[in-house]
């Protein structure tokens, strides 16, 4: 069983742009990128424009990842949402485990749940009020 730790970059659409940024940057490579245009189970609601939204994207830098989303159009990202930690196991079990644990106190943010982009996925915010999304990768 593997664990990851990565940032978790929440744009307010503009997440693409920056991702642009970081390859120039930093030398970052493009691993995923899925829009909302691309979840199936979205509403129809999404303008064009909202559909070509990055939902979750992953980027190589060096040795580690970064991770991105925007949120959907005409939100906001709730102070101290800018910046999350995204806590990544291979074992669906385990991710449980670590989003039961964090909850304790805390404030679920989305219940733990299979996920178009992952077998395993849950947000939540501790008792110190540091957010995590759990993340399941298989």
């Amino acid at each position: 069983m593997t664990v990851k730790v990565t940032p978790y970059l929440n744009m307010e659409g503009n997440a693409r742009e920056a991702i642009q940024f970081y390859e120039q940057a930093i030398g970052a490579k493009v691993l995923t990128i899925i829009t909302y245009g691309d979840m199936p189970e979205m509403p129809n609601t999404f303008t064009d424009d909202g559909k070509n939204l990055i939902v979750h994207a992953k980027l190589q830098v060096g040795e580690t990842e970064l991770m991105f989303s925007d949120a959907p159009s005409g939100s906001s990202i709730p102070k101290g949402k800018q910046v999350t930690i995204c806590l990544t196991s291979n074992n669906v079990e385990q991710s449980k485990r670590f989003f039961e644990a964090l909850r304790q106190d805390g404030q679920v943010n989305m219940p733990f749940e299979v996920t178009p982009f992952s077998p395993g996925f849950g947000d939540v915010t501790d008792k110190f009020g540091v957010t995590f999304q759990i993340y399941t990768e298989i």
